[in-house]
């Protein structure tokens, strides 16, 4: 597995952490890495799990505004934790990181596959293929590098400051 793949796994494991709690984001990401967290995983994969849990955090209201505006027939709090954070992380890298956005779908769905159901898999495809359809109308995405070679150039990312 990826280290961004992992990363992305820690960043669910955080977002599942204050969705149940109801914890501050910064107490979040502080426990999570001193209880939780991987030992061996790498800087770079810590600080981009922190910067997509941190982030999606953030700007959680605006991220369930645009799923629930796809999510025909269902209330954001009906939906299962894990599957509506699923959706977060990848909505946030849709909006905020420079990931293809075929590229954050496909990475969602796999964490899906392991963390969720099959049937929750083809609901978060179906919701993030419609918001990427929706996204790629109103700010297309220019000079996007393939999948393979995006991650394996941003495995190589140096870490970005969260201040």
């Amino acid at each position: 597995m990826g280290s961004r793949r992992k990363a992305r796994e820690c960043a669910l494991q955080m977002l599942f952490a204050a969705d149940v709690a109801e914890t501050p984001p910064d107490e979040v990401v502080r426990t999570y890495w001193a209880e939780l967290g991987d030992p061996d995983l790498e800087e770079p994969a810590r600080h981009f799990a922190t910067r997509l849990a941190a982030g999606t955090l953030a700007q959680i209201q605006a991220l369930d505004e645009r799923i629930r505006s796809r999510a025909e027939h269902w209330r954001i709090a009906r939906m299962a934790v894990v599957d509506r954070n699923i959706l977060r992380l990848a909505v946030y890298e849709f909006l905020y990181e420079p990931t293809p956005r075929t590229v954050a779908i496909n990475e969602a769905l796999e964490i899906a596959r392991r963390f969720s159901t099959y049937e929750a898999t083809q609901f978060i495809n179906g919701i993030l293929d419609a918001i990427k359809r929706d996204l790629d109308e109103q700010h297309p995405q220019e000079n996007v590098e393939s999948t393979e070679e995006f991650e394996d150039a941003a495995d190589d990312e140096s870490p970005v400051s969260l201040d």
